[in-house]
C-alpha cells in the first residue's frame, strides 16, 4: 500500500468523525442514528428502534424508515462530495413490511452521479434481515 492511500483513509476517517460529532445535536442524533460503515460509494446506518419510534399501532413509523433512506443516502453523498454542499431533491419510498422495533439496519449505495447530481438506491432491513423498505433519491449539489 502506497502513502497516498492511508493519508486518504486518514482523512475520510477525520471527516466522518468530524460529520457524526456535528450531527449529534441534529435531527440525526435526535432520530438515534449511528454509522456501521461509511465511504463515498456505500453506507451501513443502524438503529435501535424504541416506543418513541413507534406510530400508534404498534409498528415502526413510515417516517422513520424514511428517514434512514434519507440519512444514509446523504451520508454517502456528504462522503462523495465532501467539498460540496447538497440536498435531497428526490426521495422515492416502498413499504414492504412492517417491524416492531429493534434494531434496524439502512444500507445505501451510489448508482449513478453526474456534476450537479448524485443518484442513490438504499434498503432497510430488520436485525432478522428481513426487507422492510427500499428507496432511491436524487441529491442535487447547490
Amino acid at each position: 500500500m502506497d502513502e497516498e492511500w492511508f493519508v486518504q483513509q486518514a482523512d475520510q476517517a477525520g471527516h466522518l468523525t468530524r460529520l457524526a460529532e456535528r450531527a449529534q445535536a441534529t435531527f440525526w442524533g435526535s432520530l438515534g442514528c449511528e454509522v456501521v460503515q461509511a465511504n463515498a460509494r456505500k453506507a451501513t446506518i443502524c438503529l435501535d428502534a424504541s416506543d418513541r419510534h413507534l406510530n400508534l399501532i404498534g409498528i415502526v413509523h413510515g417516517g422513520v424508515l424514511m428517514s434512514l433512506l434519507d440519512n444514509a443516502m446523504g451520508l454517502v453523498v456528504m462522503l462523495a462530495v465532501p467539498d460540496e454542499r447538497a440536498v435531497t431533491a428526490n426521495l422515492d419510498t416502498q413499504f414492504l413490511a412492517s417491524s416492531k422495533g429493534g434494531v434496524i439496519l439502512c444500507e445505501a449505495e451510489l448508482i449513478h452521479r453526474t456534476d450537479r447530481t448524485l443518484t442513490l438506491q438504499a434498503q432497510v432491513k430488520d436485525e432478522g434481515g428481513k426487507l422492510l423498505s427500499i428507496g432511491t433519491g436524487a441529491y442535487r449539489v447547490i
